[in-house]
């Protein structure tokens, strides 16, 4: 039977892809009955205890409706599988709370649910770098020169910058960033965007053509030719609802951040993929290792060995033409040009 689940979401996030058969074939064979959530673990590591696909969480959650917040996990709740109706469901057993009463005030005091993928993977990548296209950089305030003649910058340091948007912009906060190299799809070769590389942050003290801004925070050092952007705003998102795809997605992993060259657990990798392409945050896709070229002596030709199945990585941050993944499951070293796809 197909699983109608009952509740808009788990981690808060609605489902709406359509959902697998749950039964026994889902779990590891050495799955426990009952697990307790400690600090520091995650919707992910969680899963990995009970199912071999991790991602098949959603499909296979049971919800008690006598629990506040049936959605979310904290440390000291209980993991357990049970039966309902004959099919296996995971559900949770809520742990020991402190309460406080008063005449006036009902306080309970929580710790914060956890997470579904570790957020200190991702966090460099969801509130400083991003990508935009050629003309966001192009028209976008720049550094003409640093105070004293400098010929670089960092944290404390004034810089002058031209450009700026008109009106009063004196405590506004920008974010410098540095032109990276394009991503160009390998396939058709169009250029998806550029790495705008976060180097800091500069609050603009003096309006004019140059203005003035003061660097107050920097991870290098910042030259002329670096660009202003508008620092985003609203929170982090820290919960990713894992599923596969509505539709059928095929693409390549076309760089990987922090300049590591084989790739695997907990890497950030980029997708020539995006939402035009119907790529959503919290999809999860398999990684298929490239098959490597030999020689065939008897036949006399070289063939292409078959792609092998990798691992598996969520997607977390979707741009129009591309998009940023981090690899949850390694079962062999990855690399550029190793195809994803519906897992």
């Amino acid at each position: 039977m197909r699983i109608r689940m009952l509740i808009a979401l788990l981690c808060g996030l609605s489902l709406t892809a359509p959902l697998a058969l749950a039964n026994e074939d889902a779990f590891r064979d050495d799955h426990p009955e009952r697990y307790t959530v400690e600090r520091g673990d995650t919707l992910w590591d969680i899963s990995e205890r009970f199912l071999d696909s991790p991602w098949l969480w959603p499909e296979i959650w049971h919800v008690n409706p006598e629990i506040d917040n049936p959605h979310l996990i904290y440390p000291g709740d209980e993991i357990r599988l049970v039966y309902i109706d004959g099919e296996p469901r995971l559900t949770v057993d809520r742990g020991q709370r402190t309460v406080r009463l008063s005449p006036e005030v009902r306080e309970e005091e929580l710790e914060p649910a956890i997470n579904t993928i570790p957020m200190e993977a991702i966090r460099p990548f969801l509130d400083r770098s991003r990508v935009v296209d050629e003309g966001t950089l192009e028209d976008a305030p720049y550094v003409v020169a640093g105070e004293e003649e400098r010929v670089l910058a960092s944290r404390g340091d004034n810089i002058y910058v031209r450009r700026l948007p008109e009106g009063d912009n004196r405590g506004e906060t920008f974010a410098i960033v540095r032109r990276g190299d394009p991503y160009i799809d390998p396939e058709t070769e169009e250029v998806l965007g550029f790495e705008a590389r976060y180097l800091g942050d500069a609050r603009i003290t003096r309006q004019g053509d140059p203005g003035t801004a003061r660097v107050t925070r920097s991870n290098r050092e910042i030259r002329a030719g670096d660009r202003l952007l508008e620092t985003t705003s609203g929170a982090i998102r820290t919960n990713f609802q894992p599923r596969a795809p509505e539709q059928d997605i095929e693409g390549y992993i076309i760089d990987v951040m922090d300049g590591v060259s084989q790739i695997g657990q907990f890497d950030v990798v980029v997708l020539n993929r995006g939402s035009r392409d119907g790529l959503e945050e919290g999809n999860v896709l398999a990684v298929y290792k490239a098959g490597r070229e030999v020689d065939d002596d008897i036949a006399d030709e070289t063939v292409t060995l078959p792609q092998e199945r990798a691992g598996e990585l969520i997607v977390f941050r979707v741009y129009d033409k591309l998009s940023f993944g981090l690899v949850m499951n390694a079962t062999r070293a990855m690399s550029n040009m190793d195809m994803v796809r519906n897992p």
